[in-house]
């Protein structure tokens, strides 16, 4: 399937070529490990090195296969070392992923899918299919919408769920979709996609010929910046989360905040 959405040929030359970028690649010992190493080291020819953690254990290596930041700890300090062009994480069952740059330049996901979106015609298959039209979650950031106003495609906001995505694509609506938790997929099947979303960037890197912090930046450039945080509190009991909701209310300069 991968090859009928891909240029196999791009994409080898970009990782394995006269000119290659040095890839990342953490599979946090979950189940895409296998994958990753089969199509990103064996078929494209990346180095040996392009990925690891790549053995499914039970217990992940006794880590949370959580694809950010904190978990992905390894990774970060890796790219920081500024040896690698090109980092990615992915979820225990590979379908969430988080991309880095060199010197462990952060693409949070909600600016990946905008990413995505914005150099789209970069894949063959979307060459073939179109763009039906693109989706995010409420929660996330705006980025994807100013891609979509900017090229006249059509965009949709869904609740937080997945199933969301589906309902737009079993309505043949949506062509790709993402959401801030490290979600990003596209029609070609009903789910997200880690691997899909990190060889669609390096589809981008072969078309473009710059590094992930030069497209990034045009991007902004281009079609503006979009800031987004997202927090985690865990272990808070209602009272709590109620009274940091007015909070939010109160303290916040915008009119119309999503709490």
């Amino acid at each position: 399937m991968l090859r009928g959405i891909f240029d196999f040929n791009a994409l080898k030359q970009l990782v394995s070529g006269a000119n290659h970028i040095k890839v990342r690649l953490d599979a946090m010992h979950g189940v895409v490990g296998p994958y990753v190493k089969k199509i990103v080291c064996e078929e494209l020819g990346a180095a040996a090195d392009g990925a690891f953690n790549c053995v499914p254990k039970e217990d992940f290596g006794g880590h949370h296969p959580d694809p950010n930041l904190t978990y992905a700890s390894d990774l970060v300090n890796a790219m920081k070392g500024g040896d690698y062009d090109l980092g990615a994480a992915f979820d225990g069952d590979g379908d969430r992923n988080m991309v880095l740059g060199k010197h462990g330049f952060f693409v949070n996901p909600s600016d990946s899918v905008a990413i995505i979106a914005a150099n789209i015609t970069c894949i063959p298959y979307f060459q073939k299919t179109g763009v039906k039209g693109l989706a995010r979650s409420m929660p996330t950031s705006g980025a994807l919408d100013n891609v979509a106003k900017a090229l006249k495609m059509n965009l949709y906001e869904t609740p937080t769920g997945w199933k969301f995505f589906g309902n737009l694509m079993d309505a043949g609506k949506l062509s790709l979709c993402g959401e801030e938790s490290f979600g990003t997929g596209s029609d070609h099947i009903r789910e997200k996609d880690g691997l899909w979303a990190v060889l669609a960037w390096m589809s981008i890197l072969a078309h473009r010929k710059q590094s992930v912090e030069e497209i990034m930046k045009d991007h902004w450039n281009k079609f503006g910046r979009n800031f987004f945080t997202r927090l985690v509190v865990e272990l808070c009991c209602p009272p709590v989360v109620q009274s940091n909701q007015s909070r939010l209310v109160t303290y916040t300069w915008l009119a119309d905040i999503n709490v």
